[in-house]
């Protein structure tokens, strides 16, 4: 017999030696292993919104709030124009223009409707009051459309 005594080595307090664990086989190793992940992901979860760890919530930068600014302005000032652009389609009904004595037509028309041709201003009154010719006389009232 030998004399020389064996000492079992010595764990540090901090350290912690590693269990044996039985693993199953076959198809309990897929359901275990599935049911393990899933109770894993929900206590990180769980545990992560009791510390505080998750995600904060969205916040702008100064930029971002300047962006969203000026896009929020540039869709008002849109809308806008165009909003004005079709009141001002809306409110432009034709005037009323009594014929005197020895006005024609041309004359009519370059007096009421100076940024167009005359050809051009004679026809809309035409087709504004349904007329078939230049022919007018005195005390007829004409409907001028508005440029």
């Amino acid at each position: 017999m030998s004399a020389i005594a064996h000492h079992a080595p010595t764990i540090e307090q901090g350290e912690r030696r590693a269990h044996l664990v039985l693993l199953p086989t076959g198809r309990d190793a897929v359901r275990a292993a599935r049911s393990a992940r899933a109770a894993r992901s929900a206590r990180s979860v769980r545990t992560a919104r009791a510390v505080g760890l998750t995600d904060p919530p969205l916040r702008l930068t100064r930029l971002g709030r300047l962006v969203v600014t000026l896009l929020v302005a540039t869709a008002v000032a849109v809308l806008g124009v165009g909003l004005a652009g079709q009141l001002a389609t809306a409110s432009s009904a034709p005037r009323p223009v009594t014929v005197v004595s020895g006005d024609t037509l041309s004359e009519i028309a370059a007096r009421e409707l100076p940024g167009l041709p005359i050809a051009d201003a004679v026809i809309e009154i035409q087709l504004a009051n349904g007329l078939s010719s230049s022919q007018v006389h005195a005390g007829q009232t004409l409907l001028v459309p508005t440029p």
